[in-house]
């Protein structure tokens, strides 16, 4: 095993990808009423988007062994074992942090790590069951890790079960609904090869665009009514303003794909992964520094 050979597996963690979820993170902090700790939350993206999302993404290549694009690369190199190692390392690496946050946040990094290996392992394969896939990834990568953020930033029990947090941590769980099949419609062809039957596959090119456009619709409603419930116009204001150039792309995007299915492709969604996470993420910092 030489390092070189680490070096080529290394991109298959996509460290870069990961950070197309940061929008959770800054969410979650953005909605907390009350104080938290700065260096704490600083932690918590390290341990999130640098260790525990490589980790699984790395996971998740090593059994799927895509030959296609994949999320963050148009042409992921061959699968190899050292693969393996470099996720247990980032494994170990994200639980360890994570402990040196807070025990409980520690736990719950490994219930998150332990589900994406669910996930993707051979032997139990949740991907490959639409429906289940669908709600394992926008519940554990939505509401589980808004909360799991807000926790490892020092949020009381008062912050976290105060109802409309609650009714947020639930609007991230409604936008991944809205998002997720998107990340899987360019991948209908090589996800039919392996067997998943992903709910993209299910729905067909069009009939995910629908059930997008449905959940971010849902999410966005939530969103604004847990806003008004709060008596909170500006972060309502900033959102929409934020999220004015995703409503573009999305509706343009849309447009080609119904003049040509071809345009469900892989530059496609990853701009649009591209341009509402920063979109978003934009919205939620904007949230945090103007209060």
């Amino acid at each position: 095993m030489s390092l070189a050979a680490y070096r080529r597996a290394l991109p298959l963690l996509r460290i870069p990808f990961s950070i197309y979820l940061m929008p959770v993170f800054w969410f979650g902090l953005s909605a907390l009423r009350g104080p938290w700790n700065g260096g704490r939350a600083a932690g918590v993206f390290v341990v999130l988007h640098l260790l525990a999302y490589p980790a699984s993404n790395g996971y998740n290549s090593f059994y799927d062994k895509d030959e296609g694009s994949i999320g963050g690369l148009k042409a992921p190199p061959k699968v190899t074992p050292e693969l393996l190692h470099l996720v247990w390392l980032f494994d170990a690496l994200a639980v360890a942090g994570a402990a040196l946050i807070s025990l409980p946040f520690a736990g719950l990094v490994v219930v998150y790590l332990l589900v994406s290996k669910a996930y993707s392992y051979e032997g139990i394969r949740l991907k490959k069951y639409p429906l289940l896939s669908t709600l394992v990834v926008v519940v554990f990568q939505g509401a589980f890790t808004f909360l799991m953020t807000q926790i490892g930033a020092g949020a009381t029990e008062n912050q976290l079960f105060e109802k409309t947090n609650l009714l947020l941590a639930l609007v991230s769980t409604l936008f991944l609904c809205g998002s997720y099949p998107l990340t899987q419609v360019y991948q209908h062809e090589e996800d039919a090869r392996r067997g998943d039957r992903t709910l993209s596959l299910r729905l067909g090119i069009r009939g995910t665009f629908v059930f997008a456009a449905v959940g971010l619709l849902a999410g966005a409603a939530a969103l604004g009514l847990a806003y008004w419930l709060r008596q909170e116009i500006r972060p309502l204001l900033l959102f929409l303003v934020a999220t004015g150039p995703v409503v573009v792309l999305f509706s343009r995007w849309v447009w080609l794909v119904w003049h040509d299915e071809k345009a469900a492709n892989f530059e496609h969604t990853m701009r649009m992964n591209q341009v509402s996470s920063l979109c978003l993420s934009a919205a939620f910092i904007a949230m945090l520094l103007w209060r």
